[in-house]
């Protein structure tokens, strides 16, 4: 499923900060955030659909995917996992790239997208949901935001308490610089789950309070699912990004690395 808080145009050393956690099987095949050989794009990467759930490039553009809960999915629609790099490999602004999407959204399941220009301080949330409405495209304003797997900052469980947390580690630490590491370990490995009275009613009771937490792990009849990757980009002022990983690898062991670069100037 995974969520991704960030923050956006509104700290005085980040113009931009993302904490994402990506929920998948912890059988599906996964290579960890890297550069890509083919092209100019360092993130994750889904080795089954060939796509991500997070990227950037050195050119400063960022894109990042949750999918929409819903009852029936289709199983021969495109993979949504293609368009992140769809943007990050295209030429286009974000709000070109959204419009460009108008007539391709039906042929995916569900999904939320961000896509951003860290240059021109240029961000568009794009999702195909609700299902039969015009595909919504939305400029992002400034501020902190939150997005799981209903609309951008829909209230749900898991993202208020997100954001109420990331709120307040902010007020405890000032305007100064964020520890990733310990702010990761902190709220994105959070196991506490929404009282059932609160849980959206879309699918399955017990899927969604098992799916309600920040930091997901439930056993299934298709094996262990649940967060595999806890991940944050850093965008200083200065445009040095620092890319985390705190990731599950092929033996299930957890591991971290940190991936620097600075935004090249166009």
């Amino acid at each position: 499923m995974c969520i991704a808080l960030f923050l956006w145009q509104s700290h005085p050393l980040y113009p931009f900060l993302l904490l994402n956690n990506r929920d998948e099987y912890h059988n599906r095949a996964t290579k960890e955030v890297s550069w890509w050989e083919e092209c100019d794009i360092v993130g994750g990467r889904d080795e089954i659909g060939g796509g991500t759930w997070l990227a950037c490039t050195s050119q400063g553009r960022v894109a990042f995917l949750t999918n929409v809960l819903e009852l029936h999915i289709h199983h021969e629609a495109k993979t949504r996992g293609d368009l992140p790099l769809m943007y990050l490999k295209s030429n286009k602004n974000p709000k070109e790239f959204a419009e460009s999407l108008k007539t391709e959204g039906e042929y995916y399941n569900g999904f939320n997208l961000i896509v951003a220009d860290i240059t021109s301080k240029s961000m568009v949330y794009i999702s195909n949901r609700p299902k039969g409405k015009p595909i919504t495209i939305q400029e992002v304003p400034p501020g902190l935001h939150v997005l799981s797997n209903a609309n951008l900052n829909s209230p749900w469980h898991k993202a208020q308490r997100l954001r109420i947390r990331f709120k307040e580690h902010l007020e405890e630490n000032g305007e100064g610089e964020i520890n990733v590491k310990e702010v990761i370990k902190k709220l994105m490995k959070d196991k506490v789950k929404a009282d059932k009275t609160m849980l959206p009613n879309i699918c399955s009771l017990d899927w969604e309070f098992n799916l309600s937490s920040i930091f997901v792990q439930v056993e299934t009849p298709l094996g262990l699912y649940g967060t595999r990757s806890s991940a944050a980009i850093m965008v200083r002022s200065s445009g040095k990004v620092s890319f985390y990983e705190h990731y599950l690898d092929d033996d299930n062991v957890w591991k971290e690395h940190v991936i620097d670069f600075n935004i090249q100037k166009k």
